[in-house]
């Protein structure tokens, strides 16, 4: 099937697709044309990509765990012990990134909740940039 019947099939956009023959996810065989040729296997590959994709996997780590992924159909396992490793590393990644979003968070939300003291009502006299407010019509008519 060429790119467009699996873009079809699997709801992947056509660049996407190659984005994936890109990094080593997908190998399509090549016509004497040059079109890309993709198989039956492949439908289920791009759905094995997406999964770990949004597993929160990079396409560096699915290019290494991908041709050791075992599937049911319905859900990816990995099939070999080193794979396990890779994805418990990952999901320690993944944990790490969330612990340092939740302190980002909590911080703005002290930020969003802050008394606000009482000399604020002059900043908003001001844009953000902390530059005096526009001159008014009649001001700017007087200074040229």
């Amino acid at each position: 099937m060429r790119i467009g019947e699996l873009s079809r099939r699997t709801g992947v956009s056509g660049p996407a697709l190659r984005y994936y023959e890109e990094q080593g996810l997908l190998h399509p065989r090549r016509r004497s044309s040059g079109y890309r040729e993709y198989s039956e296997s492949d439908v289920a590959a791009v759905g094995h990509i997406r999964m770990l994709l949004a597993a929160g996997l990079g396409t560096g780590v699915i290019a290494e765990v991908l041709p050791c992924m075992a599937s049911d159909g319905g859900y990816l396992a990995p099939g070999c012990p080193e794979i396990t490793e890779v994805l418990v590393a990952e999901r320690e990644r993944i944990s790490g990134a969330i612990t340092a979003l939740d302190a980002a968070r909590q911080a703005l939300e002290g930020i969003i909740t802050a008394p606000v003291p009482e000399d604020a009502d002059a900043l908003c006299d001001a844009d953000a940039g902390g530059a005096p407010a526009e001159q008014s019509s009649a001001e700017r008519a007087g200074a040229g």
